[in-house]
């Protein structure tokens, strides 16, 4: 599926040898950079006074983790976006070697093996299959015409692509994960031009056999739904979490309770705050001007990673982009969505706020590949017919 199927051309200026990598640092697009800067900001706000006004045991830990993970963002925005095109299904390739490991050698947690060590640090390998899986989906797709896209035979092999992966994560068992898996690989199908019938196909079939679905769910997902349908069925135990996060919510009013007053947050009422539930703390201590300033900074950053896709000469990099960007978007639709209640509670942190390495990780590197794709976006690919 084309892993030699890039090779590069030097024949416009951006390719001389001469682009070194002092240009290509003042090509990045440094108001995302501001906006990332800003919203780890945010976290480590959040995740000070989740510790009832301390850095220690979130803050300081987090912050150490994002500056790392920043180094490396920058350091990968440099990479020629053609060299990371020819390892695409490389990575892909890793990635299921790394859930595979996973689920033999990973640590249990929660009742699912989800993380391992690699070299003293803890990765959980499904984040960056999201990755991977885009790069993969991308290079498959770029300079495929249009007629072909809409040939079965021709989507089998994507299809394939994206089922691997989300089944070894529903193993896991990680169901959160695995739908998001699965909506990121739709959606670089969609951009790259694979009719919406076929998506309705496929929505319709999924929507029959949700009941016979439902009962393959492990009892705490089942347990996840009911609790989701009435959460006062159980106020004290699996309903618990979300009927204190709405109370969070709505106790921070219009302008909040201010920093390090949050009732809820600070007689720690709420599980779980420094992950899952982080943005009820700014909801809470800042209120509703607080909570749209920061979804504004998240906003912004899904903006600049389609504005990166639209501004992109080549495909490889309008999908990667496209693929990126709805992936952060996903993240912090499933999470916002969860803590006021309009999904069952799944697991999934708000990126670059809440506390945790490998979602963090995972994203700083996507983004690093996403300004690659804005350095490089005008370089041009020698790619042989599919």
């Amino acid at each position: 599926m084309g892993m030699n199927n890039y090779s590069l051309s030097l024949h416009r200026p951006f390719r001389d040898r001469s682009f070194g990598l002092v240009r290509k640092f003042l090509r990045v697009n440094w108001l995302f950079v501001i906006c990332v800067c800003a919203l780890a900001g945010v976290g480590y706000t959040a995740l000070y006074s989740a510790a009832g006004g301390s850095p220690q045991p979130y803050a300081n830990g987090q912050i150490f983790r994002f500056f790392t993970a920043l180094l490396m963002m920058l350091a990968i925005a440099m990479v020629d976006i053609r060299v990371i095109a020819k390892v695409s299904w490389v990575t892909y390739v890793i990635g299921l070697v790394l859930l595979v490991v996973v689920m033999k050698f990973g640590h249990t947690g929660l009742g699912a093996k989800r993380w391992m060590t690699i070299g003293g640090v803890e990765i959980q390998p499904s984040e960056l299959m999201k990755l991977f899986l885009v790069l993969a989906l991308a290079s498959y797709f770029h300079k495929a015409t249009f007629e072909r896209i809409g040939n079965p035979f021709f989507l089998l092999p994507a299809v394939l692509t994206i089922l691997v992966p989300v089944a070894l994560i529903l193993k896991e068992p990680n169901l959160g994960t695995a739908v998001i898996t699965a909506l990121l690989g739709a959606t670089v199908m969609a951009g790259a031009g694979v009719r919406w019938w076929k998506f309705a196909i496929v929505i319709l079939v999924i929507g029959v056999a949700a009941p016979v679905l439902y009962h393959h769910l492990h009892d705490y997902q089942r347990e996840r739904i009911v609790t989701f349908m009435n959460p006062g069925s159980d106020p004290l135990g699996a309903g618990y979490n979300i009927i204190q996060s709405k109370i969070a919510l709505g106790s921070g009013g219009f302008g909040g309770q201010g920093f390090l007053h949050g009732t809820q947050n600070q007689l720690n009422f709420l599980p779980e705050k420094q992950t899952d539930f982080v943005f009820t703390i700014i909801a809470e201590e800042f209120g509703f001007l607080g909570s749209v300033a920061v979804l504004g900074l998240l906003f912004s950053v899904v903006l600049i990673a389609l504005y990166t896709a639209v501004r992109s000469e080549h495909q490889f990099g309008r999908l990667v982009a496209l693929g990126i960007g709805m992936n952060f978007f996903l993240y912090c639709a499933v999470n916002l969505s969860m803590v006021m209640g309009l999904i069952p509670v799944g697991g999934v942190p708000l990126p670059l706020i809440s506390y945790g390495g490998s979602a963090l990780t995972a994203v700083m590197l996507g983004f690093g590949v996403l300004m690659s794709v804005h350095v490089h976006r005008d370089a041009e690919f020698a790619v042989e017919e599919f």
